[in-house]
């Protein structure tokens, strides 16, 4: 098996902020660089990666083992400044020197994701050669920038492999396509017998990773970049308090809007019954103050509406109970009645005694 030891050149430039690849660059190549840095790992138990930015020039690992310290110190790359192709190459080749294991081959894999079209060719091919001839083999992937870019990193490549060398890849990923799909496919992920490592792949799976083979670096790859992507969508707000303070007045012009919608659909029915039709307002040439005021007079107009309805059933009511005792339900109303039919009724208390002319009661 083939030791080798790798340096990770990651762009941290402000194109990285661009979205052409789902959600962001600098998330996508995160993806792609976790799925670098376990093929690196998986395919030799030996080998080690290290990470550097090249926009800060910064040496975030040194070479290690330990993926999960690689890719913590990624998540927390913010873009910035512009990438400076050169440097780069210089600080990962002196980190490549100082490896422990002087039998580990060296690679440096350089993730392109903003222009270097402004790079000295002839500096850029000198480096080549000095890098060849120090038996550093260099696997670049270019994306975002790809057309403009891909002159220059071809002669870069074509310098580095000679005229029958195999062992430098460049790949160019357009956009549209996953970057960790793209990656995967290529000779970058591949063992020198062409055969792909052993539990790398896309397979639909996020990071490339089949969660049955190792559930907690799964979760735990899972977990750091939405804490990461939450931290960002964070810091981007706090740096752009304009959109944000727009948005929420947005947003609270729209809910304005809607209650002031429904106050005119609840109210709509009863003001039919008044003098004419309600005239809907422009709401776009209205103050906020204004808006508010006309939402209370609505408010009130149904609430008055609603009373209105109340008292005309009341006064309904009444000439019911009139219609009722008409009817024949009140007993003194039937009474009335049945006296006047009859006058003679035996119900007529007044007729059982007479008086006697002389003074003297008696009976019928």
């Amino acid at each position: 098996m083939v030791l080798e030891s790798t340096m990770i050149c990651v762009d941290d430039s402000d194109f990285m902020r661009n979205g052409d690849f789902a959600p962001t660059r600098m998330a996508a190549m995160q993806d792609a660089v976790n799925i670098v840095c376990l093929s690196k790992t998986r395919s030799n138990p030996e080998n080690n990666v290290g990470l550097l930015t090249m926009a800060s020039s910064e040496v975030l690992t040194t070479l290690t083992t330990d993926v999960n310290k690689l890719m913590s110190k990624l998540l927390a790359v913010q873009p910035q400044g512009e990438v400076k192709l050169m440097s780069g190459l210089r600080v990962a080749h002196l980190a490549l020197k100082h490896r422990q294991g002087k039998n580990h081959k060296m690679r440096i894999v350089l993730f392109v994701g903003s222009p270097v079209d402004a790079v000295d060719a002839a500096e850029l091919t000198r480096l080549a050669k000095r890098l060849k001839k120090e038996k550093v083999n260099v696997d670049v992937v270019s994306f975002g920038e790809e057309r403009g870019n891909e002159n220059v990193l071809k002669i870069f490549i074509d310098t580095l492999n000679g005229k029958d060398g195999t062992a430098s890849h460049l790949v160019i990923v357009p956009p549209g396509p996953n970057l960790t799909d793209a990656l995967v496919a290529s000779p970058i992920m591949q063992s020198e017998d062409g055969a792909p490592i052993p539990g790398i792949g896309g397979g639909g799976y996020d990071f490339g990773i089949d969660p049955n083979d190792d559930p907690e670096l799964a979760l735990a790859l899972r977990v750091s970049m939405e804490e990461q992507r939450a931290r960002q969508e964070a810091e981007a707000k706090a740096n752009n308090p304009a959109a944000v303070s727009e948005e929420a007045a947005t947003t609270e012009d729209q809910m304005l809007e809607q209650a002031l919608a429904m106050s005119m659909g609840t109210g709509g029915a009863s003001s039919s019954r008044g003098a004419g039709t309600r005239v809907e307002p422009d709401f776009n040439n209205m103050t906020e103050e204004e808006q508010i005021a006309y939402a209370m007079q609505m408010s009130m107009a149904d609430s008055g509406v609603a009373a209105g309805a109340k008292s005309e059933a009341v006064k309904t009511e009444e000439p019911m109970d009139v219609d009722d005792a008409a009817s024949g339900q009140d007993p003194e109303f039937l009474k009335q009645v049945l006296e006047a039919m009859d006058p003679g009724t035996p119900g007529d208390k007044s007729d059982d005694k007479k008086p006697d002319p002389k003074g003297e009661t008696k009976k019928k």
